[in-house]
C-alpha cells in the first residue's frame, strides 16, 4: 500500500484497489475513531454523496477503511469552499475544520468532496430516528466457527432429483464450494448455505434449482467484506435483487423454451457472518432454528394457503400435514408467478445454536419434533451419521414421495 500521510494523529495508506486505510494514533485515538465511524454512517444514512463511504473497521487496531474521494485540492475559491461546507450542514453534520486541507476532487464524477470527520459534530436528527444503532465497541461475538453437514436424496418414487443445495465459503480469494461435511472458522470468512426445490415438466425442475444456485454464486460474492453496519443496511436490497434476478431468468427461459414452460423453484438461503445470520426464503422449503437451550423454531413462512392457515391458528401441525392442498404454492421463483414477496430477515446466534434448511420432501416425512430429536438425541444406530444424513434418511424411510434435501449448521465458540 502507498503511504499518503503519517502524523502523530493518524497514518493513512492507499490500498491497491484505491481504498483508504486510516489508523488512528495519539491523544483520544479511540474517541476520534468512534466519532468518524459514527459520522460516516450518519452521512451514508442521509445519502450524502460527496463524503467517503465506510467499508470496514477494526476496533483492535483503530483502523477504518473507506472509499477514495480523490486527490486533495490545491486551490479553490473562498466562496466555493464555504458553499461546500454549508451543503454538508444540510445533511446534519458540522465539520470542525472547514478549510482547504479537508477538500478533495473526485475526477470520476467531477465532484468536490469533504474528508476527515474525526472531530465533526452531528447537528441533525438523532441516529436512532434514522434507524441507525449507536456505535458499540464493546460487542464481541462469541460464535467463531461453524460445523455443517448436507445430504440430498431422490426419494423412493422420483426418477430424478429436482432438489439442489449449496454450501459455500466467501473470503478474499472469492467463493469456494464446501463438501458434504466440514467445519471452518468464521474469521475473515462468510458462509452461504441454501436449498432449492425445482419444479416443471421434463427435467426443467432440475434446471430451475440449478439456476438458483448458480445465481447465488455469481451475485453474492460481490458483497464479501462489507462492514457490518453497511451490510446490515443493504442486505435486504441485495437479497431482493438476487431473488428478482433468479425469477426473471426462469420467466425468460419459460417464455422462449417450451420445455421450460412454468419452470420454477423454491429457495431458502442463510448467510452467516460473525455473530449474525441473514436469511431469505420463498416457497415451502424451510429454515429452522434450534437454540442451544432446546426446542425448535421454524423461522420462515410456508408460502402456501395451508401455511397461512397454520400461522393464523386455524390449523395445527397434524391438520396442516394432511391437508389436500398443502403443496399448492402461493409464491415461488418462476412458475408463472407475477409478483414476489420473499421472506427476508436476520437474527443473532450464540455458540451451540443450530440452523436447519430442508426441502418439503423432508417435512413430508418428519414432524418438527422428529427433526429436533434426530439432531439432539439420535438413536444409537444413527449416531455415527452426520445430522443432515440422519434427517434425510429418516424422511425418505418415513415417506419418500418426494426428493429430500437437508443442511444442518452448528455454531461454536
Amino acid at each position: 500500500m502507498l503511504e499518503a500521510k503519517n502524523t502523530q494523529r493518524a497514518i493513512v495508506r492507499i490500498g491497491f484497489d484505491g481504498s483508504v486505510h486510516k489508523t488512528f494514533l495519539g491523544p483520544e485515538a479511540q474517541k476520534r475513531f468512534e466519532n468518524e465511524i459514527r459520522v460516516l454512517r450518519y452521512l451514508e444514512a442521509r445519502r450524502c454523496d460527496f463524503v467517503p463511504r465506510l467499508l470496514d473497521f477494526e476496533t483492535q487496531t483503530l483502523k477504518i477503511v473507506t472509499t477514495n474521494c480523490g486527490a486533495r485540492v490545491q486551490q479553490i475559491s473562498e466562496s466555493r469552499m464555504k458553499e461546500l461546507f454549508t451543503e454538508l450542514g444540510t445533511f446534519g453534520v458540522q465539520h470542525d475544520d472547514p478549510f482547504l486541507r479537508n477538500i478533495t476532487y473526485r475526477a470520476t464524477d467531477g465532484r468536490f468532496c469533504i474528508i476527515d470527520f474525526e472531530f465533526a459534530t452531528i447537528t441533525g436528527p438523532s441516529l436512532e430516528s434514522l434507524g441507525i444503532q449507536q456505535f458499540d465497541t464493546t460487542h464481541v461475538s462469541q460464535a467463531r466457527s461453524l460445523r455443517w453437514s448436507g445430504m440430498t436424496h431422490p426419494g423412493k418414487f422420483r426418477p430424478n432429483n429436482e432438489d439442489a443445495y449449496l454450501a459455500a465459503m466467501l473470503d478474499d480469494l472469492g467463493i469456494r464450494y464446501l463438501g458434504w461435511v466440514g467445519d471452518a472458522a468464521l474469521e475473515k470468512k462468510e458462509f452461504i448455505f441454501a436449498v432449492s426445490d425445482g419444479m416443471g415438466g421434463e427435467r426443467s425442475g432440475e434446471f430451475a434449482s440449478k439456476i438458483a444456485m448458480d445465481k447465488i454464486t455469481l451475485l453474492l460474492p460481490k458483497q464479501f467484506g462489507i462492514a457490518d453496519e453497511r451490510f446490515a443496511a443493504h442486505c435486504h436490497d441485495v437479497l431482493i435483487e438476487l431473488f428478482a434476478c433468479i425469477h426473471g431468468e426462469m420467466t425468460r427461459l419459460g417464455n422462449y423454451d417450451a420445455n421450460c414452460s412454468n419452470m420454477g423453484a423454491t429457495l431458502s438461503l442463510v448467510w452467516f457472518r460473525d455473530g449474525r445470520v441473514y436469511f431469505a426464503h420463498i416457497g415451502d422449503s424451510r429454515i429452522y432454528r434450534l437454540p442451544k437451550a432446546g426446542g425448535i423454531e421454524q423461522i420462515t413462512e410456508d408460502h402456501t394457503h395451508v401455511g397461512w392457515l397454520r400461522r393464523s391458528g386455524q390449523l395445527n401441525e397434524r391438520e396442516a400435514r394432511t391437508h389436500p392442498r398443502k403443496s399448492v404454492l402461493a409464491q415461488a421463483l418462476g412458475a408463472g408467478h407475477q409478483f414476489l414477496k420473499p421472506h427476508i430477515g436476520s437474527l443473532e446466534y450464540d455458540p451451540g445454536d443450530q440452523i436447519v434448511l430442508c426441502t418439503d420432501g423432508v417435512t413430508d416425512g418428519l414432524w418438527d419434533r422428529g427433526i429436533e430429536e434426530l439432531i439432539r438425541q439420535p438413536i444409537a444406530s444413527m449416531r455415527e451419521l452426520a445430522a443432515a444424513q440422519r434427517i434425510v434418511r429418516s424422511a425418505v424411510n418415513e415417506s419418500g414421495r418426494d426428493n429430500a434435501t437437508a443442511l444442518v449448521i452448528e455454531t461454536s465458540a
